[in-house]
């Protein structure tokens, strides 16, 4: 099923995927569907089934406006007539009353609805339509509504909270699309208070807004004291994860009970706060914090239906809050595994080495790039290695150190060629490690009465990039073999290619170059370019460099690096 978001704002925040009906959100009263681009139906929730007398089957797929828009007499209408056609071809978020859906049963149901843009999955338009019962004599909604915001307003808002919070997977930037939801459309003032791992209480943030601009009053953000148990006062409950309340400057007129109390009087006296509602953030698992919203005296105060609507916005920011502390916390331990099983590189005499591992930054899991340079055996010659275990994942990481722990072992103890080292290893993948399949280069750097040379082998890998001092390139492709992991028996070819003085030699894996909707050989040019351009630069200022020009912005995809460089040859400089 496709992916969807209401969206005002031109599809900028896709919001979650729908994998079935049942994954709209529920929103009490209202019914929502949404259609493609055609008009035809995705997804429904279960209320719009129980409204429209409907099942999900017999909804999705066909066309909403044949299937259920009417006028007051029953009657199919011409689509240049139906003010919900207008809003979607439009592309506008708009709302509208006094119109009929058709039941199953062949009843009409009165409807108020809201039509918004949204961006299905791979980037497709279409709509999320907001609908629910209203009293056709009056065609006003039958259930209560917010003084400040209409009831299609609370549903609209809602169903953006849920999916421009749950968009997200940085906890940062959860709170500031909270903030921006809310101020000004529900209140002058936002407060964030979160409970940190170790039980601290850091005020996040505190907004208003400027010209239609939200604005953080940093001074009062910080840490808070420590949650007072016995304290009754309205935040202290709220962070304990009591039940919301309505709070102003009189709550916290008398002698403070706790810290926080003292906190809660500077924070009304300097915002100017006249009237707030303070509610819990509650995860499935622990509350989080609290979300407070004031308004100044010249907008009223806050009422019992906005409360109600701050518990539904908080609950939602709670679901999201946890599962992006969750991933950050789930993502710190793999990245933090992942860097202690990448090496050290070795001190070689002449040899200047650099490398880099940039995880990815959206993807929930590391995956399997990693490099390895190590001195042999007869100390005059450097292993360097690069390879792409195949997944996204802590298997995947953990695949790529058996990998990488094996190589060493063959290529420390025996003097064989790269190509039989690795043929070596790709049976132990095969027979003996938990790895599925892997590309990888490896090969043997050295010295001899010529110079510096590469003897090497590559194993279904990107070709390693050679640039000379004066700024020529070539990707070293001649040699391809296949991948380890296979179960494939063929020989494997040796290259040696020398590295003439003061040339630079890049090793990398596909996160550099791949690029979603592109062709590779985009990729390596991009990165041809950018390296030639830098190979005049300090050896670790190169690597920088070249991850910040070269590596595409749209690849959300791990990548290491591993970079040598020879040093002058005898009557050179190295210069620069």
């Amino acid at each position: 099923m496709n992916a969807w978001s209401p969206d005002h704002t031109a599809g900028r925040h896709p919001g979650p995927a729908v994998r079935s009906p049942g994954d709209l959100p529920d929103l009490v009263h209202a019914g929502m569907y949404v259609v493609d681009d055609h008009g035809s139906i995705v997804a429904v929730n279960a209320r719009a089934e129980f409204l429209l007398g409907r099942s999900a089957d017999a909804l999705v797929g066909r066309d909403a406006h044949d299937l259920l828009h009417r006028n007051g007499l029953g009657q199919s209408m011409p689509r240049a007539a139906c003010p919900m056609m207008h809003a979607f071809l439009g592309g506008t978020t708009r709302g509208g009353a006094h119109e009929w859906f058709a039941r199953g049963d062949d009843t009409l149901l009165p409807v108020s609805w809201l039509v918004t843009p949204c961006r299905l999955e791979r980037g497709a338009l279409g709509a999320a339509v907001l609908f629910y019962e209203t009293d056709p004599e009056e065609g006003v909604p039958s259930t209560a509504a917010s003084p400040t915001l209409s009831q299609l307003d609370r549903l609209a808002l809602l169903a953006e909270t849920t999916t421009r919070l749950t968009s997200t997977l940085d906890a940062e930037e959860a709170v500031a699309r909270l903030v921006r939801l809310v101020v000004p459309r529900l209140a002058d003032w936002a407060v964030v208070d979160l409970i940190t791992e170790s039980d601290d209480v850091w005020r996040t943030t505190v907004a208003t807004h400027h010209g239609g601009a939200v604005v953080r009053c940093e001074e009062l953000e910080g840490p808070l004291p420590p949650v007072h148990e016995e304290s009754l006062m309205p935040l202290s409950r709220a962070l304990r994860g009591a039940a919301s309340t309505l709070a102003g400057p009189q709550t916290y007129q008398g002698p403070p009970d706790s810290g926080i109390a003292v906190a809660q009087q500077r924070l009304f006296k300097v915002t100017g706060m006249h009237s707030a509602a303070i509610a819990p953030i509650r995860g499935p698992r622990a509350v989080l914090g609290a979300l407070t919203l004031g308004r100044n005296a010249e907008s009223g105060a806050m009422t019992d239906a906005e409360l109600s609507l701050l518990e539904d916005i908080a609950r939602r920011a709670g679901l999201a809050l946890e599962n992006a502390q969750l991933y950050q916390r789930q993502r710190h331990i793999a990245e933090t595994m992942q860097r202690h099983l990448l090496p050290q590189l070795p001190e070689v005499p002449g040899l200047s080495m650099a490398a880099r591992y940039v995880p990815a930054s959206q993807s929930a899991q590391v995956g399997g790039d990693w490099y390895d340079a190590f001195t042999l055996a007869d100390g005059a010659t450097t292993a360097v290695a690069i390879g792409d275990v195949v997944g996204h994942n802590i298997d995947a990481a953990a695949g790529m150190a058996q990998v990488r722990n094996m190589l060493r072992a063959y290529a420390w103890a025996l003097e064989e060629p790269p190509s039989a080292i690795v043929e070596r290893l790709d049976q132990a993948v095969v027979n003996v490690t938990e790895a599925s399949m892997a590309t990888m280069i490896f090969g043997r750097v050295e010295r001899n009465a010529d110079g510096w040379a590469l003897w090497w082998t590559n194993a279904g890998h990107p070709p390693p990039l050679l640039i000379t001092h004066d700024g020529r390139s070539a990707f070293l492709d001649d040699e391809h073999d296949h991948l380890l992991g296979t179960g494939l028996v063929r020989s494997r070819s040796d290259t040696r290619t020398p590295l003439p003085p003061l040339s630079t030699l890049v090793l990398y894996t596909d996160g550099l170059i791949e690029s979603p909707g592109h062709v590779l050989d985009r990729g390596m040019a991009r990165l041809r370019q950018h390296a030639a351009a830098l190979a005049h630069r300090p050896l670790h200022v190169f690597c920088d460099l070249l991850l910040e020009r070269a590596r595409p912005a749209e690849n959300d995809d791990d990548v290491a690096l591993l970079v040598l460089r020879t040093p002058a040859g005898e009557g050179e400089s190295a210069g620069r």
